[in-house]
């Protein structure tokens, strides 16, 4: 089968999408809309840098390193809110520009199924996919919880994506009811999958099994805290992570906050500042997925204070390490934690609510380990790799042969 993924080429989630559905009986072409270089297991790639992504803070190499100008990065930082709503506003107005790049290479193709990796802005750009190529897209995490009605064109072209697609998956069932109320044909074939394409549980256990013979990172005498999800502004509340922390050391003073994406953010270290948390809390670079792997399994809880999302892709993964996750309450994690059993479900503007969840989880282990079991059972029952790629390819055949 040859497939065109319409994606962000930079991304950890393209890249695992890649690995998911790549074998002897696919051909897998890329259009990237971030600069990016050429994945190993693409035959053919086009950047187009659509809403202005050619300005972008950092691309991803072959190698997960990040080859950002930092200089560049530290801006794009302190201007983040502001750079968002501009991509809202004036985002949708550079589309059109790439209409006839878009076509022209979709035509030279002419594969199977094209499949846009989510709705803003790749799925927008697939809209324009002519109607002898059958077009899946994938809605997940916030696209139409947030992005989607960050201004009326955002909301005009997401209807327009949902409704030129001949097939829709998401992370989570309710983006599928969502999506019916944002324009999806009738009869349309929908499905639900991990939006990464599924985790290599296999990988994990080896890993597992190696890192308990060694060493533990940092120090193996506190609790461990990670918070992976960086700055995503209108979705994650980091503010209220924060403010939380000081409470939670007046119940455990022995706890060890790690901050993944959030070395350099003159905001994170102004609130470590303030608050006087500096040596509780450390703020980490952005790292590879490896390292951020190493730092799950040595961590206790996993911790995430999102109002917009589907399934994180870093929760997945802190399951598949151990970690016991701490988690906004919305409709999307409802579907992966039973509140009180398998992890904490959290109104996350609530500060009070974190600090008490966290210092809660950290002071019973029994109900660490035997969360620990369960989330396993699910992520092989839901998110196994080898189940999501043959789900998808299923969808695929399906989807073309409509």
């Amino acid at each position: 089968m040859k497939i065109v993924l319409v994606a962000d080429g930079r991304s950890n989630i393209t890249r695992n999408w890649i690995e998911c559905i790549s074998g002897k009986d696919v051909e897998i072409n890329l259009v990237s809309t971030f600069p990016c270089e050429k994945p190993e297991k693409v035959r053919e790639m086009v950047v187009l840098a659509v809403a202005f992504s050619r300005f972008a803070g950092g691309q991803v190499s072959l190698n997960g390193n990040r080859t950002s100008r930092k200089g560049l990065r530290k801006i794009m930082a302190r201007i983040r809110g502001m750079l968002l709503n501009t991509r809202y506003r004036l985002g949708p107005f550079t589309i059109p520009l790439y209409r006839s790049q878009y076509m022209k290479f979709v035509k030279t193709v002419r594969p199977d199924v094209v499949h846009a990796l989510r709705i803003p802005f790749e799925g927008m750009l697939a809209s324009f996919t002519p109607a002898a190529f059958p077009l899946v897209i994938s809605t997940w995490g916030n696209d139409l919880t947030l992005h989607a009605r960050g201004s009326c064109r955002m909301a005009s072209w997401t209807r327009k994506a949902l409704q030129r697609a001949d097939g829709v998956m998401a992370d989570a069932s309710r983006d599928l009811n969502l999506a019916k109320e944002w324009g999806i044909r009738t009869g349309v074939p929908t499905l639900v999958v991990p939006g990464n394409g599924g985790l290599d549980l296999a990988y994990f256990q080896q890993m597992k099994e190696e890192l308990s013979c060694g060493t533990q990172c940092f120090n193996p005498h506190k609790y461990q805290v990670v918070n992976p999800r960086g700055f995503r502004p209108g979705s994650v509340h980091q503010e209220v992570f924060f403010k939380a922390v000081p409470a939670m050391l007046k119940e455990i003073p022995e706890i060890q906050f790690l901050c993944p994406a959030m070395q350099g953010q003159k905001v994170a270290e102004r609130w470590v500042r303030e608050l006087g948390i500096e040596q509780q809390v450390v703020l980490l670079p952005y790292l590879p997925q490896s390292e951020l792997w190493y730092l799950y399994n040595s961590s206790d809880v996993y911790i995430s204070l999102s109002s917009h999302d589907g399934t994180p892709n870093t929760f997945l993964e802190a399951l598949a390490c151990g970690c016991f996750p701490v988690v906004g309450d919305i409709v999307s994690l409802r579907e992966w934690i039973e509140d009180g059993k398998t992890g904490k479900l959290i109104d996350p503007l609530d500060v009070e609510q974190a600090s008490k969840a966290v210092v809660s989880a950290l002071r019973d282990k029994t109900l660490r380990e035997n969360a620990k079991a369960l989330n396993w059972m699910m992520l092989e029952e839901k998110a196994d790799r080898k189940k999501v790629r043959a789900k998808v390819m299923a969808f695929y055949k399906k989807v073309a042969a409509n």
